[in-house]
């Protein structure tokens, strides 16, 4: 099932209609959807989509100069390959119209002989670049493509006319794999799954999601049960380490000093170096507060993982290994994972809500343009969401709440208590507030809402792909 994407694709298909030679590298996780892009950008088009696999480096050669072979030829030529990779890459310089070759999975090539990309480049250079082919190299290994194919000091360097770091599906796509689920269960599935295409297409839509996480993350046979260990395991030599630092991160450990002392791998000059890989593979990011001018510099970075299902993973699944091992998952999510539940979601609210503002920004929907998005905290305030333009003198505050009563004009006194603080940071002239309710708003705030002009946000505007402005 093929689902969105659109923005993707017409990225692809403005390459394809360059009618020039064009490198194009596409990567990204594991799960995330680049072949069912390419396989769909592919469509109507004449192509070679070549998947490397794990076999011998003779395999794949033959593999390949077979496929090459049979795009100009109906018959199959038996035992037919090219006798290097070099004369196979030149040979894709003469096939007729325009050609997309996709190279899909090409870190098990590059795996398998070392020097295909120092290949490559010298018949780009030589051949390649003045035919009309669009050449596409994908990936999934995110730090050997970033190593291999897009660092300064790679061979194929400066050759690339594109690249795109595919990245999970925004919250309106859940939708889309659900339509049976109300708002609050898509956007709930979303906080455990995130929005990589594959994790959504594994749970039922005739289970509700507390049997989906059952069933497919807590048993021992579910589907993915194992899978962070399989996806961290092909990117890291020594994983121990890298685990005991995502499970601390997951329990609320965020600062450098936490992570050392949580994870217990050493000191904080060897977890910054743990914590330095595992964000080259976008698999935790640092942030601060919104109104930081130079983050990298700022000494209140904290570090959270990227992804949702690698937060719920490390935090409901990992600790509790030897439990779910015996069976015990029914246990272990009455006990563990349903009492928090909601403040787990609360967190992936905050995300929904950052990502709500820049889409409606995006759209021309927000009376001023922001420059940053995020979050604002002082050791002992927060706001969950702050939206800032220095060029406008305009801020947009917001407050996030996931339970099961309303929200009420004391959160909205105390967002602007809160914001009153957060002024003495910049020279912010106009406030704008915003409020995201799991349970809607009491009806003494939203005539407030009305009458001074504050954005009241539901699930369903959440889960809209094009979400209503009040303003």
């Amino acid at each position: 099932m093929f689902i969105n994407r659109s923005d993707e694709l017409l990225r692809l298909n403005s390459r394809y209609q360059t009618h020039k030679a064009e490198l194009y590298v596409l990567y990204g996780r594991r799960r995330v959807g680049k072949t069912e892009l390419l396989r769909e950008f592919c469509k109507e088009k004449a192509h070679i989509f070549f998947v490397a696999t794990l076999s011998s480096d003779a395999d794949q050669l033959a593999t390949f100069s077979q496929q090459i072979w049979q795009f100009t030829h109906t018959s199959v030529a038996e035992g037919f390959t090219f006798p290097s990779w070099e004369a196979a890459f030149a040979a894709l310089g003469e096939l007729p119209g325009r050609p997309v070759v996709i190279l899909d999975e090409i870190t098990y090539l590059i795996a398998g002989n070392k020097a295909i990309p120092s290949i490559l480049q010298k018949v780009w250079d030589g051949v390649l670049s003045r035919s009309s082919i669009l050449l596409i190299l994908c990936g999934s290994y995110i730090g050997m493509m970033e190593r291999e194919i897009l660092d300064y000091q790679a061979p194929l360097y400066g050759r690339r006319t594109g690249s795109e770091l595919l990245l999970p599906m925004a919250l309106p796509a859940v939708p889309y794999f659900f339509p049976t689920y109300s708002a609050i269960e898509q956007i709930e599935t979303w906080a455990v799954l995130g929005g990589m295409p594959y994790y959504l297409s594994l749970f039922q839509g005739q289970l509700n999601l507390f049997d989906n996480i059952r069933t497919h993350i807590l048993h021992p046979k579910g589907t993915l049960y194992d899978e962070p260990l399989l996806l961290l395991m092909e990117e890291l030599r020594e994983p121990r380490n890298y685990f005991s630092i995502l499970r601390a991160i997951a329990a609320g450990r965020t600062r450098l000093n936490e992570i050392a002392q949580a994870a217990g791998v050493g000191d904080g000059r060897a977890t910054s170096r743990y914590l330095d890989i595992l964000q080259q593979l976008k698999v935790i990011r640092r942030v601060t507060p919104v109104t930081e001018h130079q983050p990298e510099k700022s000494k209140k970075g904290i570090y959270q993982i990227e992804d949702s299902f690698l937060r719920f993973w490390f935090r409901f699944v990992h600790p509790y290994r030897g439990s779910l091992d015996l069976e015990l998952s029914n246990a272990v999510f009455n006990s563990r994972v349903q009492p928090v539940f909601d403040s787990y979601v609360g967190y992936a609210l905050e995300e929904a809500a950052q990502a709500f503002i820049a889409r409606l920004a995006r759209q021309g929907n927000l009376p001023f343009l922001p420059e940053r998005i995020g979050r604002w905290w002082t050791n002992h305030e927060e706001i969950d969401l702050v939206a800032t333009s220095d060029v406008d003198k305009t801020i947009l505050v917001g407050e996030c709440k996931w339970s099961s009563k309303p929200v009420g004009i004391n959160i909205l006194e105390d967002l602007q208590r809160k914001t009153h603080l957060l002024r003495a940071e910049g020279d912010w002239q106009q406030v704008h507030y915003a409020l995201f309710s799991k349970s809607g708003f009491t009806p003494e705030l939203q005539t407030k809402a009305q009458s001074e002009n504050i954005l009241l946000v539901e699930p369903l505007d959440l889960v809209a792909e094009t979400p209503p402005s009040r303003f």
